[in-house]
């Protein structure tokens, strides 16, 4: 019978693989991440990718399949971010006692954009259209998702008025994203961005 010794040694030791696991894929994804910006998705090389994150082919294609998943390993990282700190924002926001749809629309627009800045190094790979195949998709998908989130705040897009607004709004911070990205140097710059970009929201919203 295995005793109490053993399980936490099992414990322990598929604890540290699950860690392992962890940090080779965030080290290939690093290393995607870098390349992708550098060349492009069509001329990103694999071996590239792997020699810059220490590891081996072999380990790519076991963690991802290929440098198509890897790209889109890449984008749901970088998605989930932006995520994770719109919600966290709006709900701090709540909590302080702001309860005015558009303002709380406002506070998610800007904690995209401050995602934006901070990571304008991931944020680089994706601007351009050279993804894989069938990426372009997703990438429709996931704004369809985003505006029906936006709905959530702004009100449902069940008028012509509502579902044109809801497009509008949500490509205002589309490009406001951009020019953060491609042409803010400091924060100061990003932060004029999401100035304007607001002031935009809410006339349009109007």
């Amino acid at each position: 019978m295995t005793n109490q010794g053993e399980i936490m040694a099992d414990k322990r030791a598929a604890s540290w693989r699950w860690s392992k696991t962890g940090e080779t894929q965030r080290r290939l994804l690093d290393a995607a991440r870098d390349v992708f910006a550098e060349s492009g998705y069509l001329d990103a090389n694999i071996a590239d990718i792997v020699e810059r994150a220490g590891s081996s082919t072999g380990s790519l294609y076991h963690h991802f399949g290929g440098k198509a998943e890897l790209y889109t390993a890449l984008w749901d990282r970088h998605d989930s971010a932006h995520l994770e700190q719109v919600r966290a924002a709006v709900a701090a926001a709540r909590r302080a006692g702001t309860s005015d749809p558009l303002e709380l629309f406002c506070v998610g627009a800007r904690a995209f954009l401050d995602g934006s800045w901070q990571r304008r190094d991931v944020a680089a790979v994706f601007l351009d259209n050279d993804g894989p195949p069938g990426f372009e998709r997703r990438r429709r998908e996931d704004r369809l998702e985003w505006i029906r989130q936006n709905s959530a705040l702004l009100g449902p897009a069940d008028t012509s008025r509502n579902r044109i607004m809801l497009d509008v709004v949500t490509d205002v911070i589309v490009e406001s994203s951009r020019e953060v990205v491609l042409h803010c140097r400091t924060r100061k710059q990003a932060t004029a961005v999401a100035d304007f970009m607001c002031e935009l929201l809410r006339k349009l919203s109007v």
